[in-house]
């Protein structure tokens, strides 16, 4: 593998700080830390820089002799990886399967921090049953564009409701001693010259938007390790940035796991060194057998520490941070937990969260739940409704026992008493356009049928490289917001042939429906809903589950009304994007310049309805309490989330109309109440003035707007602090 020559800079002043953040306290510190400082004491140089590099596609090396293991990763932000062997070729072995969850944003959609732990326990679990240390996930980067190819992974445009659902992966993933990596540090919000793209912000939106998820990651969820981006920031890859990894994320943060690189995403083994990365991963895909040690944490490190140019201090900081995670997960000192593959238990999970996940955006007249009584056949349309998607989207692909289908898990609920017809509608072909035959058998299998049901949207396929038909994948980004395939003309047609048809959309994120919205009266978005999302669809569209998912981003009109797109200039010119629509992304947009949305963020409908009275906002010291009385007052049980926002009503620095400041899950019976209470805290008031430097919060009065979407405000109230 090719590699960069490496600059040596006088380092007498740099290295004094290299450590400071970086060693625990000695006082109070584990056990195990004195067992730590005692191997690293016996190690080689060559033993320990072989442990900060891989040493196959997804393992770094340990210390056979001291009884230090191998470090085993496996991607998988919803599911463990098929196995790799030691290369990139899938073994095939029929013993690589695992539950496939759904992906990031369909769990970002249930806005329940409780699943988000379920969640990431089950993938905890899951992993170490297969044998891996380390799972890749959750990823938290936040959705700026709609074109991302890989927003499906991604949970949120909003900074607090991202870092609040990862929060509750990190500890479930944890709590069955696998270590959590959150990624992808920092702004990888585009595929799109993703290894090459130098990204500027101001420091508010760095400070504001692009920090936040990964800052509650590590201080509230203790995450035990983070992945470096490929990407450059501010002219430096991220992945050994001094400004975002050294200064920020060790020091600001105080973080003390491991900070690896995404693979092959380190560029210059001096800048790796001194400013913080710990774990260089990556491996040649055009050499059959890498040569592991030419990289750039390699054997040049062995080089620099003998001729005195790097502290041998550098490199034990490095394998301190991977040997105290591998005490944390119980990899070493025993006592690991066992984990389980497929159970019951599991599936329950991800069938959970796809009926949470589901989002129904639009329901006229009340077409949906679609009545059982007297329903002789259904027509279900769309290529998307017979396609599996769990192989698909690039390093996140999984392999499940089972995956059910919308059209499967139509079948499976309706059995034998209903008549369910199929007609494919479009191809999934690259370049594919509306093809008049096939809609023609749509529009006829829709008028003849009692009930239509239509599906959809994106598709997974494989990115960059492995493109096949690829909208949401890694490694490529969308050409735009209109529905491939000529599914448009199909909708159209079908709606015309039938007004009541349900639309169902799946894919990682919005789309243009402009063409057709107004004519749906009833449109479901069900994400990629994993391995039971046919069956949790079905469910939804019967009313058997009352459907309580909410939008985690924006859907914009149109492509031209997006912020990166008006106000920014995405993907970016001669290799620089410039992030100059600032903190005013997503709804934050939309809402400050009045911007009108297909659908607004927090928007989800349900089968009954929820009455917001006796608000009651109480000031506390730099904090204040939020209480209201939630009553569903329809005939239906069902799951609300009380959202609430705040809007400072005079600044020195402009700010965001609204901002997501708290937001709680409820689920309440017909007729039945509860009072609900939040707690805002100082953070919630404060915003960083880039002109001081620092978080300000002024005194003065707040509006505390709470309602059920950031365009539905059911109550008002005003705190003064």
């Amino acid at each position: 593998m090719k590699r960069k020559s490496i600059a040596l800079p006088v380092l007498s002043v740099l290295i004094l700080g290299v450590l400071s953040c970086s060693q625990p306290k000695k006082n109070n510190a584990p056990a195990y830390e004195k067992k730590i400082d005692s191997l690293i004491s016996q190690m080689t140089l060559k033993e320990k820089v072989g442990m900060i590099h891989a040493n196959s596609s997804f393992t770094s090396a340990g210390v056979p002799r001291l009884g230090i293991p191998e470090w085993v990763m496996s991607d998988g932000p919803h599911g463990v990886r098929p196995e790799h062997g030691r290369g990139w070729t899938l073994l095939n072995n029929g013993k690589d399967s695992s539950t496939y969850l759904p992906t990031g944003i369909t769990l970002a959609s249930t806005w329940n921090k409780e699943l988000g732990y379920k969640f990431g326990t089950v993938l905890g679990s899951e992993a170490n049953a297969r044998g891996k240390d380390n799972i890749l996930g959750p990823g938290v980067c936040i959705i700026r564009t709609p074109l991302n190819g890989r927003n499906f992974e991604y949970l949120s445009e909003d900074p607090y409701l991202a870092g609040q659902m990862a929060v509750g992966y990190i500890k479930g993933v944890q709590s069955q001693d696998v270590a959590a990596c959150v990624k992808h540090y920092l702004a990888n919000n585009q595929e799109t010259e993703r290894n090459t793209i130098d990204v500027e912000m101001s420091e508010r939106a760095l400070r504001e938007i692009y920090l936040p998820a990964f800052k509650a990651a590590v201080e509230e969820g203790n995450v035990y390790t983070l992945m470096g981006a490929y990407n450059k920031f501010r002219g430096q890859f991220c992945t050994e940035n001094k400004y975002l990894v050294k200064d920020i994320l060790k020091g600001e943060f105080g973080f003390k796991g491991v900070v690896m690189s995404d693979w092959g995403a380190v560029h210059n083994t001096m800048d790796a060194l001194m400013n913080g990365t710990d774990l260089e991963m990556g491996t040649d895909l055009t050499q059959k057998t890498p040569d592991y040690g030419k990289f750039f944490m390699g054997d040049t490190v062995i080089g620099l520490v003998k001729s005195g140019k790097v502290p041998e201090s550098v490199v034990n900081d490095k394998v301190h941070r991977i040997l105290r995670v591998m005490y944390e997960t119980h990899v070493m000192g025993g006592g690991r937990k066992k984990g389980e593959i497929n159970t019951p238990e599991h599936q329950a999970v991800a069938l959970k969260v796809a009926e949470e996940g589901i989002v129904l955006l639009k329901n006229q007249d009340h077409v949906l739940p679609l009545k059982e009584d007297g329903l002789k056949s259904v027509a279900v349309i769309g290529a998307n409704a017979d396609r599996k998607n769990a192989m698909g989207g690039g390093s996140s692909q999984v392999r499940p026992p089972f995956e059910i289908t919308p059209l499967q898990g139509i079948q499976q609920y309706l059995g034998d008493k209903v008549k369910v017809s199929y007609a494919e509608g479009y191809k999934v072909a690259r370049g594919e356009k509306a093809d008049p035959k096939l809609i023609a058998q749509a529009v006829k299998a829709a008028k003849s049928a009692d009930a239509t049901i239509l599906v959809g949207g994106w598709i997974h396929g494989y990115g960059g490289q492995w493109s096949d038909n690829a909208f949401d994948s890694e490694g490529i980004d969308k050409p735009n917001m209109q529905l491939p395939f000529g599914q448009n003309e199909l909708i159209q047609a079908v709606l015309k042939a039938n007004p009541n048809t349900i639309i169902v959309m799946m894919g990682g994120g919005p789309m243009d429906m402009t063409s057709w919205v107004g004519n749906a009266k009833g449109i479901l978005e069900a994400w990629y809903p994993g391995m039971e999302g046919g069956k949790a669809l079905a469910e939804i569209i019967f009313g058997k589950v009352n459907p309580s998912g909410k939008l985690p981003v924006t859907f914009p009109k149109k492509l031209a009304d997006v912020p990166a797109e008006a106000m920014g200039d995405y993907p970016g010119k001669n290799g620089k994007e410039v992030y100059k629509e600032g903190i005013y992304v997503g709804y934050r947009y939309y809402d400050s310049y009045n911007v009108a949305p297909e659908f607004c963020f927090g928007h989800g409908l349900s089968y009954t309805t929820f009455k917001y009275d006796s608000l009651q906002v109480t000031p506390g010291d730099k904090q204040a309490t939020v209480k209201v009385k939630l009553t569903n007052t329809g005939d239906m049980a069902g799951g609300e989330v009380v959202e609430v926002y705040v809007h400072q009503e005079k600044s020195e620095l402009k700010r965001p109309e609204k901002e997501l400041k708290a937001f709680s899950k409820v689920f309440l019976k017909p007729g039945e109440s509860k009072e609900v209470e939040l707690t805002l805290p100082s953070s919630a008031f404060e915003y960083y003035n880039d002109q001081k430097h620092q978080w300000v919060l002024e005194p003065g009065k707040f509006d505390i707007l709470v309602g059920s979407s950031s365009r539905d405000i059911r109550q008002t109230g005003t705190v003064t602090l």
